[in-house]
């Protein structure tokens, strides 16, 4: 996944974003399905923190 991210932003699985999708925290940007060495296509996310 590492290899998927950009600059200033993590990328985390939809999974994880379904354990903090309600916290005002942070902003998501969904990424669509992103191919994953050794998982497979996975649904992604950006999520970076809320000014």
């Amino acid at each position: 996944m590492e290899s998927n991210g950009a600059v200033e932003k993590v990328n985390i699985s939809d999974s994880t974003y379904s354990l903090i999708k309600g916290d005002s925290d942070f902003i998501f940007e969904k990424r669509g399905k992103i191919e994953v060495k050794g998982k497979g296509e996975m649904e992604m996310w950006f999520v970076s923190k809320s000014r």
